[in-house]
């Protein structure tokens, strides 16, 4: 362990360590596990706090009506250390105990996951499923996680200089923090001032939607005021309780995930007083996890780096074909497209110009891979899946969609894929890690400047842009007609004309992305920036 280092607990909803681990819904969990996975490397004193979800997030099944369904089975597993601790958090007025387990076999920082599917509980069901249905049920859950979860730290021994909250769930750890103050004498202001101190938080999506908030009422009757008043709670979250605005509140500074999410995060919140300077630290991705070795071998060593491509394409053709029934073909551009069905995203963008998109796919000039979950309650992100797997069928040798997806199809997708595709209503992607781990493995990118991307991209050289630098009435079709100018006049004379030039440009992709947007650089970042005074 590195003594000269803070200790640091890191609280975060999800972690997406390995797909045998079903504890993450999407880019949040993957960033959480990659942190976690770079700070072992670096034998960093830090540790993680998150909740066992016993029904994951969701299993994603496509139905005969070509619309997704969700499962919930219940997950067991056999690789758990039972570390003897169970902590109780009083919710509702009735004591939920929550048993601590020990994940440390992923070459991962001990990652520490509460859990309330034990005997003694009344209520079970609070780490049933990820993010879960009702109002109630996510406070029950976030109090688990920020409550309970420093109080195993309590109970662990774990001593701890720093706080890290990524995101605006864990955020009753430090209505806990001051609780702890005021019982031990301190007055509220004090304690306040305290636990600011110890606290660090990052913010994640610019969507407002996407920032929680609870009525005051029903955190009352919850229990997750914790011995605060409405009044000192009001000033902390504001009214609804906003657990974004208490976060930033509570941590002496803060940071969004890109430079440009960093900007705009600052003009997001500027109305929020007592908030911290929001800096930016770029999201990163962890290489061992993600890189192809093949790829990476062929590049270190200078070798046939389109060869090792062809082989990682040919492999996910492979699982395609065993999932879909689809056989693509190896030749041919294939384009990935892996992403939340949001509307901000925008999946179907391509498709919006059928007179253009229409005869490369019947030509078999293009090939996409759709993959994403919508949220089980997101009616209006299952019609947009439901969408695709109809473009699916209409061109049944160019289009698949998959279904589930999960770590693996994505470690697939970003090594096999030729070209990367996001296409977001900028500046609503605040990251985009994906998009990191395909140019890390060669897979060039052909994204709106957004998120990480402004940060790396060299177009032409290192992969491509498109589309307009504002948010406006006609954006949609303004970087619908980028994206085809692009794709037509560029891409594709590239890929089919000038091969050298193509894996010139997989060389440039991978020097960029290696060292620059790794979870490596991240995490030394956080240490300097913001773990360290």
């Amino acid at each position: 362990m590195d003594n000269k280092r803070p200790a640091v607990a890191y609280f975060c909803m999800e972690y997406g360590l390995h797909t045998d681990l079903k504890i993450y819904a999407g880019g949040l969990g993957i960033l959480a596990g990659d942190h976690l996975k770079a700070a072992y490397d670096q034998g960093a004193p830090l540790v993680g706090i998150g909740l066992l979800w016993r029904q994951g997030y969701t299993k994603q099944r496509i139905g005969e009506d070509r619309r997704p369904y969700d499962a919930y089975p219940c997950y067991e597993y056999d690789f758990l250390r039972d570390t003897g601790v169970t902590v109780t958090v009083d919710i509702r007025k009735r004591d939920v105990c929550a048993k601590v387990w020990l994940v440390d076999r992923f070459g991962n920082a001990p990652l520490y996951l509460l859990d309330t599917n034990i005997p003694e509980n009344h209520d079970p069901w609070i780490t049933g499923q990820l993010y879960g249905w009702f109002a109630e049920e996510r406070i029950a859950q976030e109090m688990i996680l920020g409550i309970g979860g420093l109080r195993a730290l309590r109970a662990l021994g774990i001593k701890t200089d720093l706080y890290h909250f990524n995101e605006g769930h864990a955020v009753f750890a430090g209505i806990e923090l001051i609780r702890e103050k005021t019982q031990a004498g301190m007055d509220f202001e004090a304690a306040y001032a305290a636990t600011k101190d110890e606290i660090v938080f990052t913010t994640h999506t610019p969507v407002k939607a996407g920032n929680e908030a609870h009525n005051h009422d029903l955190l009352q009757y919850m229990g997750a005021y914790n011995g605060l008043t409405r009044a000192q709670m009001e000033r902390l979250g504001g009214d609804p309780f906003n657990m974004t605005v208490a976060g930033l509140r509570l941590s002496r500074i803060a940071n969004g995930v890109s430079a440009l999410h960093a900007t705009t995060a600052q003009r997001m919140w500027e109305f929020v007083g007592d908030r911290p300077p929001i800096i930016a630290i770029t999201n990163g991705v962890h290489r061992k996890t993600w890189v192809d070795e093949r790829i990476n071998k062929a590049y270190t060593e200078g070798g046939d780096l389109w060869g090792a491509h062809m082989a990682a394409k040919e492999e996910l053709i492979i699982d395609v074909e065993r999932r879909s029934g689809r056989r693509l073909s190896p030749s041919a551009l294939l384009i990935g497209f892996a992403r939340r069905a949001v509307p901000y995203k925008r999946s179907d963008l391509i498709f919006r110009r059928p007179e253009i998109i229409d005869p490369l796919l019947r030509e078999g000039k293009i090939q996409i891979i759709f993959a994403g979950k919508a949220h089980p309650l997101d009616d209006i992100g299952k019609e947009t899946i439901t969408r695709l797997v109809e473009i699916s069928h209409q061109y049944p040798q160019s289009v698949v969609f998959l279904e589930d997806y999960d770590m693996e199809t994505g470690r697939l997708l970003t090594r096999g894929c030729d070209l990367w595709l996001n296409n977001p209503r900028r500046p609503l992607e605040a990251s985009g890690t994906s998009g990191m781990k395909a140019a890390m493995n060669g897979v060039l990118n052909l994204s709106i400047l957004d998120g990480w991307w402004p940060e790396g991209c060299v177009h032409g050289e290192n992969g491509w842009q498109f589309g307009a630098d504002g948010d406006t009435p006609e954006q949609d079709q303004e970087d619908a007609e980028a994206l085809y100018a692009v794709l037509l006049d560029e891409v594709l004379p590239t890929y089919y004309e000038r091969r050298e030039k193509w894996v010139a440009m997989m060389r440039s992709s991978i020097v960029m992305a290696s060292e620059r947007f790794s979870a490596a650089r991240m995490l030394n970042e956080y240490y300097t920036l913001i773990y360290t005074r």
